[in-house]
């Protein structure tokens, strides 16, 4: 059951949706699809499931052309973010509908049926109308209807985003097992990294149209391609500085400069990019690291951590550090960065060099 896209773009009146892509997902696999708000992932689905019709390339199923293929025909259950159920319907003839639809047996959709609703713990509701649910519950309804499907390929547009969190941890852990025991392709898409490093599997990151990489979920975030990839595995986006290797020495914009042994041993004369994650900036000092001068812009406490929103020299960085911190914008601020968790970018922004600690990951 390998799904397959060759060459798949989507242009809308001139507007370029998804620029033409290529990828294979292979069965029993969880697929996560990342990227901020617009980044295609909602179209890409939409290509992949039959709903709309790629302006280039195919869609390959079992390695048949499927491209013209009514989404009808397809095994393929979707779940939106914006869930929808039938009104008229009990709970429990929502979940039975697709597998009614199918010819089952009886006994299979009620055992089908119960072992769904017992899942998203809707069986005290299994007799109400979607209208006398909650929103939680509604959405748990339009899952458990996706998962009795047993489709082949199994879309869910950031399908947890109205569950409370007790609730939404667990069906991160339980639905992708489930997917998996069926053989099923599992495609998710969330705009949290976070999200995507709990669902595990695979991932493919998503900006502006493109898929900018496709891989084990780990591999993308410890070594994005680029620095387009790594802007989007990471939330806050991650921060970037312009630096300058010469011969034995490592210049920052601001004219900090470090030895070439800290940062850039191996890297050739000439200007990178160097990218790190906020939670990686500390106001500690541990003598081992680089140090910049920054002034304090906006905090905002989360409750156990700080973001820092800090200028430096011509640019933006955010940092994200451990404790409630009871600053004063416009402060000068003193953040330090141990050169392990730096990123190496070239002028073009593609990796030349991943954080050492990534690597020992």
């Amino acid at each position: 059951m390998t799904l397959t896209l060759e060459n798949v773009s989507k242009v809308v009146q001139g507007d370029t949706h998804i620029h033409p892509t290529d990828l294979t997902l292979e069965p029993g696999t969880m697929n996560v699809l990342l990227g901020p708000t617009s980044a295609g992932k909602t179209s890409l689905m939409r290509l992949m499931a039959g709903l709309d019709q790629p302006t280039t390339g195919r869609v390959l199923w079992q390695g048949d052309d499927v491209t013209g293929q009514r989404v009808q025909d397809r095994k393929v259950a979707m779940v939106y973010q914006q869930f929808i159920n039938y009104p008229s319907m009990s709970v429990y003839d929502n979940i039975a509908s697709p597998m009614r639809l199918l010819g089952l047996d009886a006994d299979e959709i009620d055992r089908r049926v119960r072992e769904a609703a017992d899942l998203m713990q809707l069986t005290p509701q299994i007799d109400r109308r979607p209208l006398e649910l909650s929103g939680g519950q509604q959405q748990r309804c339009a899952l458990a209807r996706a998962l009795v499907k047993n489709a082949g390929l199994v879309l869910l547009d950031e399908p947890l985003a109205n569950l409370d969190y007790k609730l939404r941890e667990e069906l991160r852990a339980e639905i992708p097992k489930i997917f998996e025991r069926s053989g099923s392709i599992f495609v998710y898409a969330t705009t949290e990294p976070e999200e995507a490093l709990l669902l595990g599997g695979n991932c493919a990151t998503l900006w502006q149209g493109r898929v900018t990489q496709f891989g084990p979920t780990p591999t993308v975030y410890r070594q994005p391609a680029d620095a387009t990839t790594a802007r989007v595995f990471s939330d806050p986006p991650m921060n970037f500085v312009e630096i300058e290797k010469r011969g034995d020495a490592v210049r920052f914009s601001e004219g900090h400069e470090v030895p070439a042994s800290t940062l850039g041993r191996d890297l050739a004369d000439g200007t990178y990019i160097a990218g790190f994650r906020p939670n990686h900036l500390s106001l500690e000092d541990r003598e081992t690291g680089l140090s910049f001068d920054t002034r304090l812009v906006v905090t905002e406490i989360t409750g156990s951590e700080t973001y820092v929103h800090i200028d430096h020299d011509k640019g933006r960085w955010v940092g994200l550090v451990h404790g409630v911190r009871h600053l004063e914008p416009g402060q000068p601020l003193r953040v330090h960065l141990e050169p392990r968790h730096v990123y190496l970018f070239d002028a073009k922004g593609h990796l030349v060099q991943p954080a050492p600690y990534a690597e020992a990951a």
